[in-house]
Parts: C-alpha cells; sequence; structure tokens
C-alpha cells in the first residue's frame, strides 16, 4: 500500500493494481505468454545434456573423444550360463549344449551382431562354473532398451529348457535398461501425476470452495507450461534432460502453489474483516504479493546456486528450477491480483457444505476469528503463548532437539548407490548383475580407456597399447580379459578393463587408481601426442564424487550470501538477515540427520524400504541444501513479513509476532501440508535414490513449518525484542527496499508514535 492520497509504491502492489484495473488485459496477456511459450518451445525443440557434457575431467574427455570421431558403440549385452551344482563345468555337454542354445537363440533374433562364444573369447570364470555369451544390440544405442525384449524373450526361452541344472540370465546395458523402465517408470510418472491431485485435495480442505482450491493448481500448471516451452529454447544454450523436468514439475507445483495461496488466503482475511473486493485486493497485493517477489527472488538466487557445481544436469536442474520460480512469481503478483478482480465472490463458488460450516464457525485453518475479523489458528495461538511465556526454555528446547537430530549427520556416508543398493534384490537382474561381478569381477562394470593418436596403428602406440594390456593384469588393477577395439579410420582405440573390486566400490576406485596413475602414466605416457582418458561406470562415480565435494563449498558461499544479502534489503535488519540464515541452516541440518539416521544407520528404515542401505546417495546433499533454503524462504519471508507489517502499525514486538505467526498458521499449515504430501509421494517409490529424496524433502518441510516457524523463530524474535530490527548506520547506503510495506489498513488507524524500536540505529519508518 502507500501514504494517504498515494498510489501504491511496490512493484507487487503497483502489478496488483494494474491487473485489477486491466483484468481482461492481465489474463490474456498471461494466456498469450503460456501459449507463445509453448509454442516456441515446442518449435525450437529441446537439447538434452550429452555424456560428453555431463561431468569435466576425464570422463568427460573419453567421451568428448568418442563423439568428435564419430563413433557409437553399440551396447553390449552379456548372457550368463552359470551351473547351479558343483559337479557341473563348462567342459560338460550340457553346458555346452546351453552355450550353443543361447549362442543360436539371440543370432536368430535379427537384433543382435557379434554374437561371441565364451570357448572363442575365454570369457569362463576360474571355477569353471560360469561363461559370458556376448554380443552386441544393433542399432542406435540410445533406443537399445526399446529393441532389446525380443532378445529377452529368447533367453528365457533357453533357460526354460535347462533350469533344473543352469542359470540362464542376460544382463547388459539395453536389458537392465528395460528392466528398469517397466519396474519404475509408471512408477514415477504415476507420482508425477499424484501430485496434482494431492495438492488440490488438500486445498479443497483448506478453502472449503472448488474455484479457491482450483486457482492455485491452476496457476501453478500453467507456470509449469509455459516454463516447459523456454527450457527447451534455454537449452540450446543450457542443454537439459528429464532429471531436470521432474525436478522443475516439484519445484513449480510447491511454490505455484505456495505463493496463490499467500495471496488468495490474505484477500480472503481482508474481506472477512469486512472490507470490500477492491481494498482486500489491494491490501493483499501490498502485502502478500510483496511477501511473494522477496521469496521468489530469494529462491532464484538459491536455485542459482545449482550452476556453480560445473556438472551439466545439476545446471540444468538448477536453471529450470530458476525459471519456473520466477514464471511463477510473475503469475501470482499480476494474472492472479486480476482473476480475483473477475471472480470477486464468486471465488466461493462450489463449496463443500461441510467444510465450509466447519470454517466458518472456527476460522482459518481451525482457527478462531480475531477482534479484527482475521482468521487466527487456535492450536499455533496455544503453542505460542507458552513459547512466549518462556522463550528461553523454548529455545533451548526446540535448538537442542534439532541440533541432536543433525548430529548424525556429521558421519555421513555420501557414495553412487550400487546396483543392488538402489533396488535391493526385488529385481532378478540384480541378481544376475551381482553373480557376473562373483564370477567375472569388474566385468559387470569395467574401466573403458579411450586411446587417441595421430596414427593408432604406428608402433610406439602399439607397443604402448600392448604394454598396457599386460600391465593392467600384473598390477593387480584387473584380472583380466582386457581386450581392444581399435578404429583405423578414427585413430582411436578402446581398451575394456574390468577392475578387481567390482561391485565393491572402495575396492574398485583402488583398481582405477592404479590404472590412471601407475599403468597409464609407465606406458601411454611414454608416448608423444597420445590422450588415454579412462571412463567407465566406476571412473564416472569416483568423478562425480570428486566433484560434487569441490563444488560445496561455492554453492554454499553463494547461497548463503546472498540470501543474507536480500534479507538484509528487504527487511532492513541486520538481525532479521542473521537469524533468518541460521534457523534454515538448521532446518537443513535437522533434514540431514533424518536421512543419516534412517537410510545409513537403518533407523526405521523399514518403515519407508530402506533396509540394508547403508549410505545416502552422493548428489542428495548438495541438491537438498539448495532446494531447502530456497524453499524455506517461502515460509519465513511470509511470516516474518507479517510480523513487521504488524510491527510497522505500531504494536509492540511481543504483540506483532503472535498476530504475524497465529494469523499465519493457517496458510502456512495448508501449504506445508501440500509440500510433504507431494514429496512423500517420491518417498514411496521403489528407487532408493527417489526415496531418500522425497524423505529428505518431506522431513524438512515438516520441521521448518512447525518447529522452526512455529516454536524458534517467535523465541528468538521475543528475545530479541527491538534488536530484531537493528539496522547500523554505517549501512544505510544500501538500497532501502522496504518503502512498499503496507500502511495500517483503512479503518480506523492505531496511533503511531514515529519512533523506532529502542536499542536500534534506525526506527521502523510508520505510517500515516
Amino acid at each position: 500500500m502507500a501514504r494517504s492520497g498515494e498510489g501504491p509504491r511496490g512493484i507487487a502492489a503497483r502489478a496488483g493494481s494494474w491487473s485489477a484495473r486491466h483484468r481482461w488485459a492481465a489474463v490474456g496477456i498471461w494466456v498469450l505468454f503460456v501459449v507463445i511459450a509453448m509454442g516456441l518451445g515446442s518449435a525450437a525443440g529441446r537439447v538434452d545434456v550429452k555424456e560428453s557434457e555431463q561431468l569435466s575431467g576425464e570422463v568427460g574427455q573419453a567421451q568428448r573423444i568418442i563423439e568428435d570421431a564419430g563413433l557409437k558403440e553399440p551396447v553390449g549385452e552379456s548372457v550368463l550360463v552359470r551351473a547351479t551344482d558343483r559337479s557341473t563345468t563348462s567342459k560338460a555337454p550340457e553346458f555346452r549344449e546351453a552355450v550353443a542354445a543361447v549362442v543360436d537363440a539371440v543370432g536368430r533374433t535379427g537384433r543382435v551382431a557379434e554374437v561371441t562364444s565364451p570357448y572363442d573369447s575365454g570369457t569362463i570364470s576360474k571355477d569353471g562354473r560360469s561363461a559370458l555369451v556376448r554380443f552386441d544390440i544393433r542399432g542406435d544405442p540410445d533406443t537399445a532398451s526399446e529393441r532389446v525384449e525380443p532378445v529377452i524373450e529368447a533367453v528365457a526361452g533357453v533357460q526354460e529348457k535347462y533350469e533344473d541344472h543352469l542359470l540362464i540370465a542376460e544382463i547388459g546395458g539395453a536389458s537392465m535398461g528395460k528392466t528398469f523402465d517397466d519396474a519404475f517408470g509408471d512408477d514415477f510418472k504415476q507420482a508425477e501425476l499424484s501430485a496434482v491431485p494431492v495438492a488440490l485435495g488438500i486445498l479443497l480442505i483448506a478453502f472449503g470452495a472448488l474455484v479457491a482450491a482450483l486457482l492455485p493448481v491452476a496457476l501453478a500448471l500453467t507456470a509449469i507450461l509455459a516454463t516447459t516451452g523456454l527450457m527447451a529454447i534455454v537449452s540450446h544454450y543450457q542443454p537439459m534432460s528429464d532429471t531436470a523436468d521432474s525436478v522443475m514439475l516439484l519445484v513449480g507445483l510447491a511454490v505455484g502453489v505456495d505463493y496463490c495461496l499467500f495471496y488468495l488466503r490474505r484477500e480472503r482475511e481482508e474481506r472477512d474483516a469486512g472490507r470490500d473486493p477492491a481494498t482486500a485486493l489491494r491490501i493483499a497485493a501490498a502485502t502478500s504479493g510483496r511477501a511473494i517477489v522477496v521469496s521468489g527472488v530469494t529462491v532464484c538466487v538459491a536455485m542459482a546456486g545449482m550452476l556453480f557445481t560445473g556438472l551439466a544436469e545439476f545446471q540444468a536442474m538448477g536453471l529450470a528450477s530458476l525459471m519456473v520460480v520466477a514464471v511463477a512469481m510473475v503469475g501470482s503478483v499480476t494474472v492472479l491480483p486480476a482473476l480475483l478482480s473477475l471472480l470477486g465472490h464468486r471465488v466461493e463458488r462450489g463449496r463443500v457444505p461441510f467444510l465450509n460450516r466447519a470454517k466458518r464457525r472456527g476460522g482459518h485453518a481451525g482457527g478462531s476469528r480475531g477482534a479484527d475479523g482475521s482468521g487466527e489458528s487456535r492450536f499455533w495461538r496455544a503453542v505460542l503463548d507458552r513459547v512466549l511465556r518462556r522463550p528461553k526454555v523454548s529455545l533451548v528446547i526446540a535448538a537442542g532437539a534439532l541440533a541432536a537430530i543433525a548430529l548424525p549427520a556429521v558421519g555421513m556416508n555420501t557414495q553412487n548407490l550400487t546396483l543392488d543398493q538402489e533396488f535391493g534384490d526385488r529385481l532378478p537382474i540384480v541378481r544376475t548383475y551381482e553373480l557376473v561381478n562373483e564370477a567375472f569381477p569388474g566385468g559387470a562394470e569395467p574401466a573403458e580407456v579411450v586411446v587417441e593418436a595421430t596414427d593408432i596403428n604406428a608402433e610406439p602406440v602399439r607397443r604402448a597399447i600392448a604394454d598396457f594390456r599386460s600391465r593392467a593384469v600384473s598390477s593387480g588393477a584387473s584380472r583380466g580379459p582386457v581386450e581392444v577395439v581399435t578404429h583405423d579410420a578414427q585413430n582411436v582405440a578402446i581398451i575394456t578393463v574390468p577392475l578387481v573390486g567390482g561391485s565393491d566400490q572402495d575396492r574398485a576406485e583402488k583398481s582405477l587408481a592404479l590404472l590412471r596413475d601407475t599403468v597409464r602414466p609407465d606406458t601411454f605416457g611414454k608416448v608423444s601426442g597420445v590422450s588415454a582418458p579412462v571412463t567407465g561406470q566406476v571412473a564416472g562415480s569416483k568423478d562425480f564424487n570428486d566433484q560434487i565435494v569441490g563444488a560445496v563449498t561455492p554453492v554454499f558461499a553463494f547461497v548463503v550470501v546472498f540470501a543474507f544479502l536480500l534479507m538484509l534489503l528487504c527487511f532492513r535488519s541486520l538481525t532479521i538477515a542473521v537469524t533468518s540464515i541460521v534457523l534454515n541452516l538448521l532446518s537443513v541440518g535437522a533434514a540431514y540427520g533424518i536421512l543419516t539416521i534412517v537410510f545409513q544407520h537403518g533407523w526405521g528404515a523399514s518403515l519407508v524400504g530402506a533396509e540394508g542401505v547403508g549410505a545416502i546417495i552422493s548428489w542428495l546433499p548438495l541438491f537438498l541444501f539448495v532446494i531447502l533454503f530456497g524453499l524455506s524462504m517461502d515460509y519465513h519471508v511470509f511470516v516474518v513479513s507479517r510480523i513487521r507489517e504488524a510491527r510497522i502499525q505500531g504494536r509492540t514486538t511481543r504483540d506483532a509476532i503472535t498476530h504475524g505467526v497465529v494469523t499465519t498458521a493457517g496458510v502456512v499449515t495448508s501449504a506445508a501440508v501440500i509440500m510433504v504430501a507431494v514429496f512423500a509421494i517420491f518417498g514411496t517409490l521403489s528407487m532408493q535414490s527417489m526415496k531418500q529424496m522425497g524423505v529428505g524433502l518431506a522431513a524438512a518441510v515438516l520441521i521448518d513449518a512447525t518447529i522452526i516457524r512455529g516454536v524458534l523463530l517467535p523465541a528468538v524474535m521475543a528475545l530479541l525484542d527491538d534488536r530484531n530490527w537493528y539496522f547500523p548506520r554505517w549501512l544505510s547506503w544500501l538500497p532501502d527496499l522496504t518503502h512498499d510495506e503496507v500502511a495500517a489498513p483503512e479503518g480506523p488507524a492505531r496511533e503511531e508514535t514515529g519512533a523506532g524500536p529502542r536499542g536500534t540505529d534506525t526506527q521502523v519508518p510508520a505510517r500515516t
């Protein structure tokens, strides 16, 4: 709002005022924007992250050599033939017959090439009880999983014939991709689709009216659709990915619903207080609208932290999240006021009788109606009364409890989850993977050395390749067989090296280090003009972890520093800025602790289906920090804005705290319930990485909306009292972004003293 006789001063207030006056134009512009963004995105097409862009370092270098050479390595598959009793070996006639049957069956499908018998390639285990039939899937390797089904069926037919004495099972990139897509692809899509009806159902309970419940969902969905189009356009400069799509949907739904909920609840509250729709809308624009802008910018800054990781997947997720938050924020302060102006009292249409009666009797969110007509939560008023009576005790208990929960995170073990950790023993292919690694250590996940030379057939290069093959085994890094495929025209050779350690990540990484640090320098290092980066699953995991660890400090510093500066400028209080950062870090720490307790130490793991995982997936802590730090600011900015607004209107700090917390409790609770419910859906998925993400996000949001906002924030602010508004004079040169704060609402005004809180270097401005 503004001073008497002035128009709206803040961006949100001006945008809301213009939209209310030009409501059809505002709605039309928004619809046009969404349609144009989708149309341009569809026309431009999306560019996805290439394998060579996923990581820097050796893995990325190896993939770039392959791509630049125009090589498309076919997807390799293997069929394990294993004797189920100790008396049978590869020399037995029945074993040989089964191998021949496998070779014949897969060859007849017409989908494979380069079928190799273990009796020709030597892929027979040392104990003689296991053998591998190897072949490649024809066609584009990117779509191999879509063409592998006839091969899987052919292998299954051979297994039926020999199931009494032999285990015959297929494994490889294509078969694993198809198995996981079939088992979890629909599961994941269903979780994404379930998020919208879950959010709608909770909003219907919160508002008791269908139209009011549909508005937040409609805004979130249109923001997501527009961002999908923008992502396609931007992908030509920053490639995107399917993971970025999923994260964008989650974040877009969360903030889109939250922002609309904040705005709509304030507008409803002002109308319930007796104000006409136009006045209620102006107040909502100047208060909740401003909080949305502050929150949105803060969330965007947090999401931008992912751009500093140097990881293409994280950069895609960060940019996609940043865009959807910005679009949802703009929509909330433009098209939403226009829709509310158009609907007026019709926003109450589609009332659910039972829910509506309950709300009319009890106010918002089960609360009681205050003297000013505002909805106040009875539950949170009761909690707050106790907190404010004993703020020190409340602070010690709440902070101590969260610190205790966060403490186990100090020993957090992060790693790329192995196949059995990620999927457990629910899928037969996981058991096949374990058996292959047991019989042929490292065979399921070999290292690859991509050798590039001016002349790959030059004598020094050929000698270095031969030396590398022999030393890879003699050094103890591999037990063989070490295979070489040479591409003469491209002057590239690819050496496949099964690593000792197999699925044991620690042992496999030691073998990888031997190859990189000892074997390679002693062979290829002596030949000038030769590049020999080592890649593969183990190398990718190691390099990814190293890059994640290296990104922690710059990402952490960027997010914390810029969030601090934004809070400092938007609330013009050094104290508020510091406490905001500390409380958010405490919330994130508690989420880390819960993840460690459940997934690493196994406490309560059976409740979420996470037995035996023993580790946190390596990318999750950094991802959670950025997402949670951003989303936590939603509630924090909204609650603190309401407290400051009450303080500006002349209330004492404690009265302002009470007013701010109890009048926002309903909307914060509703928003938190939606987020927790949506994130909890992902906690029910079978993949442990998705389960960990869902549990971590849900736990953090729950802690943030209850202990942090309902206990710690009011306790800290009560103890600080007037020091909450401390702003040193030496910082007075900073721009003042508080000029657009709302005055006392129209009607009987409180008497303002014009003096700021005691003990501050500046004043909280009085409004007239």
